[in-house]
């Protein structure tokens, strides 16, 4: 493993591999707690519909959750930068996590799930800036990408096995069964966080405040931001491509819909896994921002293709892989990226505005495709989203 040349906290220079323990510890984390989520996520749109919720309730449940989420993260992060305190915010945040989707299994109707993965999602919110500022200290920039893709590479192996998990549950056990089982690797993420992850000491900035952290945070920053913004807006949640394929698909073999449906979302998934490690060690090499533009691009081209009924196994390949290689560009380089234009003392609060700026996005997105698709039709909801993503793409571009 190659090593680093590195300054410690005193000033010397030492060596640091990249590949170190907190790197590990917050991938192995990352591992656990998405095959957690992704198995409840796999069986939540189709529970919904047993519970007889409407197509618009899963976009509902989503976005609200993204946005107080979103909220969660920009306050975590603000408050880990003035009071030094890290780690223990992100354990707090993963337990939450977890006991959150094992209580889909009390749920009785599509208000229940609501309220759960808001309880979940503020966890989430907590923990994610915390996670990616101990993440950002753990290396050095000319690591950066490969660091957080390979955080992602573990993240979504849990997605991958999570879904099959999913599947494989299913055919023996009830929906609320699976959902209480969700909370083992939910608690092992907590339990790793808590004893392999060490943060740095960090005294505590008590003249801080929150306007003043979010006014020093830099210009370029804060026109990345825009640019994040607004390709979030149309970056709807990818539950919806399972429900998008499960619609298409039904008129042609409404036997095996499901199963297909699923099946394509492990691709989505294995293609994730695979290729974050891959995209952040070539943009350490060739620009993050330039990968990152032709990931947003990918995202505008896969939105567009599902507003097409097209009812082909391959076509909705073509949709799933496309969907996995830009969320794998852009989960990856997002933070990458951020992390070379933010200061030190500010990282926290800058990873919390870039948190909070998806988080809206995401509200938005999943919000409005869910009510487009009802009110409209699937294509209008998805035009929508394809629309906002490319001028997203467009000013990041143009950000130099």
């Amino acid at each position: 493993m190659k090593k680093l040349r590195a300054s410690t906290t005193n000033g010397a220079v030492g060596t640091r591999r990249w590949l170190n323990r907190n790197v590990v510890g917050i991938g192995t984390t990352s591992l656990f707690s998405d095959l957690s989520h992704e198995t409840a996520t796999t069986i939540l749109p189709v529970f919904l519909a047993s519970l007889g919720a409407p197509p618009s309730a899963l976009g509902i449940i989503e976005g609200v959750a993204d946005a107080i989420s979103s909220f969660a993260k920009m306050g975590a992060g603000y408050f880990s930068d003035k009071s030094g305190i890290r780690k223990p915010i992100a354990v707090t945040g993963y337990f939450l996590t977890g006991i959150a989707k094992a209580s889909f299994a009390l749920a009785t109707s599509w208000g229940h799930v609501l309220i759960g993965r808001v309880v979940g999602w503020f966890g989430r919110g907590i923990r994610n800036p915390v996670r990616d500022t101990i993440l950002t200290e753990s290396t050095l920039p000319e690591a950066y990408g490969k660091t957080f893709g390979f955080e992602r590479a573990l993240d979504t192996l849990g997605a991958v096995l999570g879904p099959l998990a999913a599947l494989w549950l299913v055919t023996f056990l009830s929906y609320r069964q699976v959902f209480l089982l969700t909370l083992i690797p939910g608690m092992l993420a907590t339990l790793t966080f808590a004893f392999l992850v060490r943060a740095k000491f960090r005294s505590p900035n008590p003249s801080l405040t929150f306007r003043a952290s979010l006014r020093n945070l830099p210009a370029k920053y804060k026109l990345f931001l825009v640019a994040v913004g607004v390709f979030g807006a149309g970056d709807f949640a990818h539950t919806m491509l399972i429900l998008r394929a499960t619609q298409v698909l039904t008129p042609s073999d409404p036997s095996t819909t499901g199963e297909l449906a699923i099946s394509l979302y492990v691709l989505h998934n294995i293609i994730y896994a695979g290729a974050s490690y891959p995209m952040g060690a070539i943009a350490d090499r060739i620009g993050k921002k330039r990968i990152l533009v032709a990931g947003y691009f990918l995202a505008a081209l896969m939105s567009l293709s599902l507003a097409l009924p097209i009812a082909s196994y391959v076509f909705l390949t073509f949709v799933f892989f496309a969907g996995g290689l830009y969320i794998a560009i852009e989960d990856a380089l997002e933070r990458a990226f951020a992390a070379e234009l933010l200061p030190e003392d500010l990282r926290g609060t800058g990873y919390g505005a870039l948190a909070t700026v998806n988080g809206l996005g995401d509200f938005l997105s999943s919000t409005l495709v869910g009510i487009l698709w009802t009110a409209v039709s699937p294509a209008t909801g998805f035009l929508f989203s394809s629309v906002l993503m490319l001028v997203g793409a467009f000013f990041l571009l143009r950000l130099r």
